[in-house]
């Protein structure tokens, strides 16, 4: 079977072989990618590396990214010296696993996982512990790491249905790939129960709880919504609705919605945060169209956004800061079928949080948050607008929400300590 996946995974690569070379041509930066992807790591890496045999962490962009950080900080604390190498897939998450992880020796791309490549790249780190954000299951690389004797633990591990019902129509395949990992450090019951029907071994499988509930020890909401209103130039008493990790057709409907509230709400500033940067450009010409002024994140502070209806945000790795900002944030890739995306990055803030009827890849964390008060699931758009206009009117139930949030975030802390606890016989 790892003959045949590595059959088709060449195929597809050589489908997509045009368009890479084309882009490895025009940019050397995208060239520099493919060259670590490819398992060939700069010499330098190698020789600071050779002796330490660091721990590898996976992260595959920026949402996991800032789980492993909360994880590799109190490492940083407990053991200074420990080395740890980051890797991830996507260029926004390299930039912020840079910014938000110095203490790493080296930040690299993930090797495409075929032999070959993922043994030459293990032969680079030599990594004494191997750590998977969040259920990344690569057939080649696990089994590589099993001949070669290091131990692989998945933190954070997470594995919606969806993904579970596409890996059970090659459960006897996976079966034999999960056998290659050592430890799973799994967020709910249900992710454990999902894994351990894939043929993950019983005695490997943990229940420890989501890391990203742990980020709220680390918080300060009210300095950060300060700085952040300071370097945004939004005046204290002006009211904010954050819109995070939208897709394309959603960011129309919220367009639409903004535009009613304005009218009831005059001074009301939209913070648009799209998924993918690289659709900025066309978000603005949509914001435009609805006769909105809009200014860029990156314009600012040189700009001034005094006249601006919309501040579109640009930039990598700040929307989790930015939430601090708003006073009430709404979870993209929910009112369209994208499955949602992390609640807990607005929650850790203390602030309302809402999102759309499609939260499959999160639904647990969006069960517990509506069930505790902290979050409301809207059915459509009108709904969506139905509700902001109630919040906005209403400062008590926004205090309240944001309360609910705190304290949901609260009773599910330690999953930091208890993973630590668990991948302590592989770095000790």
């Amino acid at each position: 079977m790892y003959a045949v996946y590595s059959f088709l995974l060449t195929l597809v690569l050589l489908a997509w072989s045009p368009s890479i070379l084309l882009k490895i041509l025009r940019r050397s930066s995208y060239r520099e990618g493919w060259l670590e992807r490819a398992g060939r790591y700069p010499e330098s890496l190698y020789s600071r590396l050779r002796a330490v045999q660091p721990v590898w962490i996976h992260a595959v962009s920026v949402g996991e990214v800032g789980a492993a950080s909360i994880l590799a900080n109190l490492w940083r604390a407990q053991r200074p010296m420990l080395p740890l190498v980051v890797s991830t897939v996507t260029g926004t998450g390299r930039e912020v696993a840079r910014r938000s992880l110095p203490q790493a020796a080296a930040v690299v791309y993930f090797p495409i996982d075929l032999p070959m490549v993922v043994h030459r790249a293990l032969a680079s780190v030599r990594p004494r512990l191997i750590l998977l954000t969040e259920t990344e299951i690569w057939p080649n690389f696990l089994h590589a790491c099993a001949a070669s004797k290091i131990p692989v633990a998945i933190i954070n591990g997470r594995l919606s249905e969806r993904s579970f019902s596409r890996y059970r129509l090659v459960r006897p395949f996976i079966r034999r790939v999960l056998q290659c990992v050592d430890l799973f450090c799994m967020q709910t019951g249900a992710d454990a129960k999902r894994i351990l029907a894939l043929g993950a071994s019983p005695e490997r499988v943990h229940v420890v709880g989501n890391l990203k509930f742990d980020a709220v020890r680390h918080a300060d909401t009210s300095l950060l919504a300060e700085q952040w209103r300071r370097e945004l130039q939004i005046d204290a008493q002006r009211q904010v609705l954050v819109a995070g990790s939208t897709h394309a057709g959603e960011e129309e409907m919220l367009l639409q919605a903004f535009r009613r509230l304005r009218g009831e709400f005059p001074d009301l500033l939209l913070i648009l945060a799209p998924r993918h940067p690289e659709r900025v450009v066309q978000v603005e010409t949509a914001v435009a169209a609805h006769g909105m002024a809009v200014v860029r994140r990156s314009a600012l502070p040189q700009g001034r956004n005094g006249a601006k209806e919309v501040i579109l945000l640009d930039t990598v790795g700040e929307l989790s800061g930015l939430y601090a900002v708003g006073s009430i944030s709404f979870v993209g890739g929910s009112l369209i079928s994208r499955g949602g995306h992390n609640l807990l990055e607005p929650a850790l803030h203390g602030r309302p949080v809402l999102f759309g009827p499609h939260m499959e890849n999160f639904i647990e964390a969006s069960a517990y948050f509506v069930e505790r008060g902290a979050a409301i699931q809207v059915s459509d758009a009108a709904d969506l607008t139905r509700q902001l206009t109630r919040l906005l009117r209403d400062q008590g139930a926004r205090e309240k929400m944001g309360q609910a949030a705190m304290a949901a975030l609260a009773a599910h802390q330690g999953a930091c300590e208890r993973t630590a606890t668990l991948l302590e016989r592989f770095v000790s």
